[in-house]
Order: structure tokens, then C-alpha cells, then sequence
């Protein structure tokens, strides 16, 4: 229960408020997530990002190809199967099938570790990276188009609070 200071004009909040507008945020913050996860499911944006891309890409192939991409952007870090499973939350055995199909398509090549020659590393073809540079033009004009009524300052701090709780959610699932 909130109590007004009669002097200042000021309220202050009473930790039961507090409970609720917390209860408030958590309840707006998950049903937020649940909206993003179904509509991720049904892959609505992957569909025309493969569109995008030139040739024929499938869905599980592009997942492969963003995965590569994003390991190549992590300075130094090999690329392996391994990497790839734990990006797509898949197991090693299906990660294995489907970087398979990956380099038989000729998006992805192995090669060899620089550390460990024994070591099968992962990167982008020619044909892999035309794939990727069309998907990130594809999901970009996309949310280009969300956001282009909002203030540039909105879509900076909204940028900066998505990757804070990516980095968050990386964090907990680290343990």
C-alpha cells in the first residue's frame, strides 16, 4: 500500500505494490515470449529469408548456415559440429546428419582445425555466404519495416534491452 507524503507530493510505493507491478512486468514479459516463440515456430520469417537467398535452401540448412556465421563472428573460435548443436539446442548425432546435408548442398565446407589438425572445422562456401548475407537482408528489412515508426531513440534502447536479456538467457542456460 502506497503512502503519500503530503508535503513533497510524492508517493511512495509499499512493497505489495512493488509484488504487483512486478507480477505485472513478469505476466506482460511471458506472454510477450510465448507470442515470439509461436510465431518462431511456424517459421514465418525463415521462409522468405530462404526465398531470399538465390537458390533452393532448405529451412534446417539455413539454421546451419546461420550457426557457421555466427561461430565465424566469435573471433577466433572453431566452428565444429559440436557448435553447431549447442546453437540449434540439437544432439550431436542430428547436428552430425544435418551439417551433413549442409556441405552435400555445398553451403558448408569442412576443413581443418588450425589448433588440431585432427579436428573437422566448419565454414561457409561462396554459395553459403551469398545464402546468409540474403537472409540477413531479408530479417533486417523485416524489422526495418516493424520499427519504422518508432523514434530512433526507441529502437537504440529497444536494440540494447533485447541483447541484454539474449545475453541474460545465455547466462542462465550456462548456469
Amino acid at each position: 500500500m502506497g503512502v503519500g507524503d503530503e508535503q513533497s507530493g510524492t508517493r511512495q510505493v509499499g512493497q505489495g505494490e512493488e509484488t504487483q507491478a512486478g507480477d505485472a512486468v513478469l505476466a506482460a514479459v511471458e506472454a510477450a515470449m510465448t507470442r515470439i516463440r509461436r510465431r518462431q515456430s511456424r517459421r514465418s520469417l525463415a521462409r522468405p529469408a530462404v526465398e531470399g537467398a538465390g537458390g533452393p535452401v532448405d529451412l534446417t540448412t539455413l539454421a546451419v548456415i546461420d550457426a557457421v556465421d555466427e561461430g565465424t563472428g566469435e573471433g577466433g573460435r572453431d566452428v565444429t559440429v559440436g557448435f553447431v548443436a549447442d546453437r540449434l539446442a540439437v544432439d550431436p548425432s542430428r547436428a552430425s546428419r544435418i551439417v551433413a546435408d549442409a556441405v552435400k548442398s555445398g553451403f558448408v565446407r569442412r576443413v581443418a582445425s588450425q589448433e588440431d589438425g585432427r579436428r573437422s572445422c566448419l565454414e561457409l562456401t561462396g554459395s553459403g555466404e551469398q545464402a546468409v548475407a540474403a537472409a540477413h537482408r531479408t530479417r533486417q528489412g523485416f524489422y526495418a519495416s516493424l520499427l519504422g515508426d518508432w523514434k530512433p531513440g526507441e529502437q537504440r534502447e529497444f536494440a540494447r534491452l533485447l541483447t541484454k536479456f539474449v545475453r541474460s538467457l545465455d547466462e542462465a542456460e550456462r548456469g
